[in-house]
């Protein structure tokens, strides 16, 4: 275990003068993109999470639910109010970062937390998302973790500290299924290197029991639909390709960024080095990304499924390299992360109309002028609906209306499937916006009469179907029977005390097929 140093003479003021410079101006850009740029599909998604307050939801645990909740209850509904987490996040992180790492030394922890803020990721991100909660979550169960192991004896301080790391281990799990590769990731530690501490471990994972539990309770509850979703409807298309762990290779390169890759490799030796003596830190960054590499075969490996265990990388380096390259390694980072503000700074300058001949322009005049469009598909005594569920979530964050999807979807986001009752639109008139030209005969079934409508909105063109006289059991049999044919084939060994979809469609928590 590595002893604890005090930060070189004279390092105090340049490295604070610097961190408060870098976490500011970071600070400042990541106001100014939350304002400027409109919410996305997957915010607007999420936000109604927040309006409807659950144990769960569709897609994955609730966390990110109940964030954007208390959001809502302390500071309202307005987008950098929902955004506001997510801005803060690295200045928490960096928080999270120097509290767990200067148990092991204090100066390179100064260090870690600079290299972490000086990453594209920490400047540009505003977008509020599952993994918001994940990484904070995450991020302070390691941090507990790294505290408790430096303690030499198991006296309460650091029985209350793997405490607080299984507590915080649930709240990852609360956030996102991908908490359970950190799991993995404390199982190979402890089982390696400190089996003589499997108190500690045990201490963890009982407390870290009420996470799994809530979500567990609450999927018998609602048809298994966390699992169907993460293990079974996501993954039916699936396929081994050679270029997926290229791609996965290839963007974690990225990540790593050409200053921190170039000294690390120069280096190699002090890396080595830092990997063995740090060997939680080891275990929190090389078994996820080995786990994601083997993944990687099969599925396509996002961005998003690594930043978990990102900060911990820079943590790393920061211990592994000479005290003579740490500036440098700053310097590099530094300029890498201004290439890419000021390539968002010229996108954020721009104005959607020098877009119009890119493919993406339909996208941002749907982001930057839906009241306007919603102004002109809207009609008095009918109901709004949307043939997708990114456009439906946009269109009602910006309504604060609720706004359903008409038809099958996709296996992504069938939210609506727990909150529509279409048997409530029996009979009205429904009005579905389409950025597409649809096919009428895909409506005639279920209504009286159809008729396409269009209008322009910044050179864009939109199209509304209006059907007159809604028949919910031509729709039941039409399209949510084949919902449940393609989304709900729960195994039938898997208990169920619920499911709210199935008992719609036909009053029992398991229809027949």
């Amino acid at each position: 275990m590595t002893t604890l140093s005090a930060p070189p003479a004279g390092s105090d003021f340049p490295m604070t003068r610097w961190l408060l410079l870098t976490g500011l101006a970071a600070l400042g850009l990541r106001l100014w993109i939350a304002t400027v740029f409109p919410i996305t599909g997957d915010e607007a998604f999420f936000y109604w999470w927040g309006v409807f307050p659950d144990w769960g939801y569709y897609d994955h645990p609730p966390m990110v639910g109940w964030l954007i909740a208390l959001m809502r209850a302390l500071a309202g509904d307005a987008l950098l109010s929902i955004r506001l987490p997510v801005v803060l996040l690295p200045l928490l992180l960096g928080a999270v970062l120097w509290w767990g790492l200067s148990a092991l030394d204090r100066s390179r922890a100064a260090w870690a937390v600079l290299f972490f803020w000086l990453t594209p990721i920490n400047w540009l991100n505003t977008l509020i998302t599952t993994d918001t909660p994940l990484i904070f979550w995450s991020a302070l169960s390691v941090a507990a973790l790294l505290r408790a192991e430096a303690r030499p004896t198991m006296d309460r301080r650091t029985l209350g500290l793997y405490l607080a790391c299984g507590l915080f281990l649930g709240c990852a799990f609360l956030s996102k299924y991908f908490s359970v590769v950190l799991g993995l990731a404390y199982l190979v530690y402890f089982l390696l290197f400190r089996r003589e501490r499997w108190v500690g471990l045990l201490l963890l994972l009982v407390f870290a029991l009420p996470g799994p539990l809530i979500n567990l309770a609450w999927n018998i509850d609602h048809g298994w639909s966390n699992i169907m979703f993460n293990l079974i409807n996501r993954n039916e298309a699936a396929d081994l390709a050679w270029y997926k762990p290229l791609a996965y290779l290839g963007m974690m390169l990225y990540l790593a960024s050409p200053a921190a890759l170039w000294l690390g490799w120069k280096h190699r030796d002090g890396l080595r080095a830092s990997l063995r003596s740090h060997r939680l830190l080891a275990c929190v960054v090389l078994a996820p990304l080995a786990f994601f590499l083997l993944l990687s075969v099969k599925k396509v490996i996002g961005l998003h499924w690594v930043l978990s265990f990102y900060p911990f990388m820079f943590a790393l380096l920061a211990l592994a390299l000479p005290q003579d390259k740490l500036k440098p390694c700053a310097v590099g980072l530094a300029l890498f992360v201004a290439l890419h503000v000021l390539a968002v700074a010229g996108i954020g300058l721009s104005s959607p109309e020098q877009w119009r001949s890119s493919r993406i322009y339909p996208q941002i005049v749907r982001g930057f002028q839906t009241q306007a469009i919603l102004d002109q598909a809207r009609a008095p005594d009918t109901v709004l609906m949307a043939n997708a569920y990114t456009a439906a979530s946009i269109y009602g964050y910006q309504l604060r209306q609720y706004v359903p999807v008409f038809g099958r979807g996709n296996f992504h986001a069938r939210q609506d499937d727990l909150l529509v009752d279409f048997s409530a639109y029996q009979g009205k008139t429904i009005r579905v916006l389409h950025m597409d030209r649809p096919q009428l005969e895909n409506y005639q079934a279920y209504f009286e009469t159809v008729q396409l409508q269009s209008f322009r909105q910044s050179g864009v063109e939109f199209f509304v179907v209006e059907g007159h006289g809604f028949n919910y059991a031509a729709y039941r049999q039409g399209v949510l029977q084949d919902i449940y044919q393609r989304y709900y084939k729960i195994p039938a060994w898997l208990p169920m005390t619920g499911c709210p979809f199935c008992e719609r469609l036909c009053g029992a928590v398991r229809c027949p097929r």
